[in-house]
């Protein structure tokens, strides 16, 4: 593999690193929302970088509504859109409709572990993610064992601005000192070619 191709491996590994660094920022208010991290390593076609998720978990924020829910510890929450797909998500933000069940923002209906999560009046989620109507376990969230469940709180956002920020900038630098490799070779090669047809 030329110079060339090692460079241009490099300037296609730092775009991808500026795109994740541009996602978390773009989430850095998105609640339950864990950062991307960017892990480079060297194959045989040059650098490379892999999308991983990252561990970081938001804070806390305490809202006092009674179906705001944050998990503790991993896990995520389920749910499931008009067209049927399930989707994982961290984000706790939901509201009670009239049939019982739970949807976010978006619409989405929580799944609990026989279908659509349905909270009768009166009911809470306790701690384990039980749906308890009086002294009755109507339904319970899938989370996994060693977690938890805290409502009237949500989890905040697992992205540190500043720290994508650090992260743009370095990707840009190494997009420009790759850049500067490809056209260093690219004017070498093309005056060595000069000098041969000048011989």
């Amino acid at each position: 593999m030329d110079g060339i191709a090692w460079a241009g491996s490099a300037m296609v590994a730092a775009r991808t690193r500026l795109e994740i660094a541009a996602e978390n920022l773009a989430n850095v208010s998105s609640d339950g929302y864990r950062r991307v991290d960017a892990r480079g390593f060297l194959t045989a076609a040059g650098v490379a970088i892999a999308r991983q998720p990252g561990r970081d978990r938001g804070e806390l924020r305490r809202t006092g509504r009674d179906f705001d829910a944050a998990i503790i510890g991993s896990g995520a929450f389920h749910v499931r859109d008009a067209a049927g797909h399930v989707t994982a998500t961290r984000n706790g933000a939901f509201v009670r409709e009239r049939d019982g069940t739970l949807c976010d923002a978006a619409g989405r209906t929580l799944l609990g572990r026989h279908g659509a999560l349905h909270v009768p009046e009166d009911a809470r989620i306790d701690e384990r993610g039980r749906v308890i109507a009086g002294y009755h376990v109507v339904d319970a969230l899938p989370i996994p064992a060693g977690s938890s469940v805290r409502t009237g709180f949500l989890e905040s956002s697992g992205v540190d601005a500043v720290r994508e920020m650090i992260d743009v900038l370095s990707a840009e630098r190494s997009f420009e000192s790759a850049q500067k490799i490809v056209s260093a070779i690219d004017t070498a090669r093309q005056k060595s070619a000069d000098a041969a047809r000048v011989q």
